[in-house]
């Protein structure tokens, strides 16, 4: 599982910074969440295939997430894409995107498929054989959701040495690696687990922004490898995260702890502060495993 931030700060792009935009990587699967303005420019800085990119999440309507979109349809269009592309976000943005494309006679050559959302609980918006995804009900001034990225479960994997030390047939081979037990010629049952090795454990990536501080999110956020939780503000400027309905660092954090989750990114930064180290101090004073998201770094999971 591989984490690229494209964009990682709050309402404007800058010179040097970006709004919301990243592509997680998993299970050889590419999804891109959020697309802030300035997208398809990192995108390329950071040597991303364009052509791989099938699904695309939106977290809500504020334009710092989304302000990139049409762009990167047309884009695509101009590049002779003819996968089809996949498009979940709040209820609206078809025809926010579809009325561009309308009145500037753009219209694409690959099928273009949105995926509106409006419920107000979790929900699977997406699952193949590898990967589910699954709306986190965010709290913030309009219609937001969250994204839970989570792998399946693979199948045992063959120990080779073991079945060949009991002269077992290979057409068995994948009965004992969906998880099956054997019975020798001789009788002896021979027992799964001696026959094979444990599936690499299953990893899952939370995204949530942006949202004010939430405790109701915390089951679904349980336990999970990654989180990446919006921490516009530093707690002298609870007031105002308050009134706009974002998150602290030091409330990011504390979702963590609560959540009992492996890792914490932070990102979404207010551009107020000039040293966002400022924020992974806040946050480290709650949960210990804090890291920074900054534009163009990439997490390797």
């Amino acid at each position: 599982m591989k984490l690229t931030i494209l964009g990682c700060y709050a309402a404007t792009p800058r010179t040097f910074t970006n709004p919301t935009s990243q592509i997680l990587e998993i299970k050889n699967r590419l999804f891109l969440i959020d697309c802030g303005e300035g997208t398809q420019v990192q995108l390329r800085k950071n040597k991303i295939r364009f052509s791989k990119i099938n699904h695309i999440f939106i977290s809500h309507l504020h334009g710092d997430h989304f302000f990139g979109l049409v762009g990167l349809v047309s884009t695509f269009t101009l590049l002779n894409r003819a996968t089809d592309l996949h498009i979940y976000g709040p209820k609206g943005i078809k025809e926010i995107i579809m009325l561009q494309l309308r009145l500037s006679n753009s219209w694409t050559n690959y099928g273009l498929h949105f995926h509106e959302l409006e419920s107000s609980d979790s929900q699977v918006i997406y699952e193949d054989e590898k990967v589910t995804v699954k709306t986190i009900p965010l709290k913030h001034r309009i219609y937001t959701n969250g994204f839970l990225f989570q792998e399946k479960i693979d199948k045992r994997k063959l120990n080779v040495d073991a079945v060949q030390s009991f002269e077992i047939d290979s057409c068995y081979y994948q009965n004992i690696k969906n998880g099956k037990d054997i019975i020798l010629d001789d009788g002896r049952l021979i027992e799964n687990h001696l026959l094979t090795f444990d599936p690499v454990p299953q990893k899952s990536y939370a995204f949530c922004s942006d949202t004010a501080y939430n405790e109701k999110i915390i089951p679904l956020l349980s336990d999970v490898d990654i989180l990446y939780h919006e921490s516009t503000f530093l707690q002298s400027e609870e007031n105002l995260a308050k009134r706009t309905l974002h998150s602290t660092a030091k409330e990011a954090a504390t979702i963590a702890l609560k959540a009992t989750v492996k890792q914490l990114i932070l990102g979404h930064y207010s551009t107020r502060y000039e040293n966002i180290k400022l924020f992974k101090e806040e946050a480290e004073t709650i949960f210990p495993q804090v890291l920074l998201a900054e534009d163009g770094k990439s997490f390797d999971f």
